[in-house]
């Protein structure tokens, strides 16, 4: 029904880290794809941003927040462990007559929440929910750690999704994975707990911590068979799909996607030069964007892929 994005003021390129960290714009750029990002600063919190987001698709979407029945987030980097950002994000529409909950699902945190959200619509069709992509990386980042600092940005993406009494649009199908056994090659630890007895010996500090190598392996080789599986779903070819919207972690795993599925780069929204990975707000911002700059026509096939921390990965296909 609408989408919205929101992101930080302060826009940081990769001049600016190369007086914090031993780095260059030409070895982020070659590797990454990444020229510049947005850091959140005072009043940018998670939750901030994600209303933002949020109020921009209401616009879209011709709702009020008393509209909203359900309002899910998908994020790891909330302000507040407890309550959730949802609540949080509640609060701050005034959507008194939703409930909310966040998703932790790492970057596939929006791709998640979508299919749980056609979920309740498909036992309710009129529910109106607000599906929020929000993070704030730079909360988790190790500003020391040259190999991933230049990574993370911050932003929030939103949509609002309501149901269809037709088979033939919305969302088609989704395929969704996860392999918490490989957890340790992309993880973030918590801050330390009071319990002594519980305190995790190897926690370091509570940021991203990445083996690169064996993450950008992964992700390729998992994408591609989350798309292969999707397809197969929905007895499609690569060829049926419009508009492929993935998420923004890596020019060189986008480029070596785009190379296994013989997709023409004509039909791939990239913008992470602009915003680096944001994680589970990197689709729906991305998705914004497009809707944005018409690139999504009515009857589309949109396919959205995604893999991050957990592992977590998918896709799905929406007919727009």
């Amino acid at each position: 029904m609408g989408t919205g994005s929101c992101l930080p003021k302060r826009e940081v390129t990769n001049r600016d880290l190369e007086s914090i960290v031993d780095t260059s714009d030409e070895w982020i750029s070659t590797r990454t794809g990444i020229k510049s990002r947005r850091i959140a600063g005072p009043g940018e919190e998670t939750s901030k941003i994600a209303a933002e987001a949020s109020r921009n698709a209401l616009a879209m979407a011709q709702l009020t927040p008393q509209e909203i029945d359900l309002v899910l987030v998908g994020t790891m980097t909330s302000e507040m462990s407890m309550p959730s950002c949802a609540c949080l994000v509640q609060k701050e529409l005034g959507a008194v007559n939703a409930f909310a909950y966040d998703v932790n699902a790492a970057c596939c945190g929006f791709l998640y929440c979508l299919d749980l959200a056609d979920a309740y619509v498909r036992r309710n069709p009129d529910m109106k929910i607000l599906i929020v992509g929000a993070e704030n990386l730079s909360a988790r980042t190790n500003w020391q750690d040259r190999t991933t600092c230049v990574l993370w940005g911050d932003g929030a993406g939103a949509a609002v999704v309501t149901g269809t009494t037709s088979d033939d649009e919305g969302l088609l199908g989704s395929k969704l994975f996860a392999d918490g056994s490989l957890y340790q090659l992309l993880s973030m630890d918590s801050a330390k707990g009071m319990n002594p007895d519980l305190i995790n010996a190897g926690n370091k500090g509570s940021y991203i911590k990445m083996e690169g190598r064996d993450v950008f392996k992964r992700a390729v080789l998992s994408m591609e068979n989350a798309v292969v599986e999707v397809l197969k779903q929905q007895k499609m070819a690569i060829t049926d799909i419009s508009v492929v919207i993935p998420h923004q972690a890596n020019v060189r795993i986008l480029n070596s996607l785009m190379e296994r599925l013989s997709l023409p780069p004509e039909k791939v929204y990239v913008n992470i030069h602009k915003y680096g990975n944001t994680s589970a707000a990197s689709i729906p911002i991305a998705l914004d964007e497009a809707n944005q700059a018409g690139m999504l026509h009515r009857g589309d096939i949109v396919l959205f892929c995604a893999f991050g921390g957990g592992f977590t990965w998918g896709a799905s296909i929406v007919k727009w």
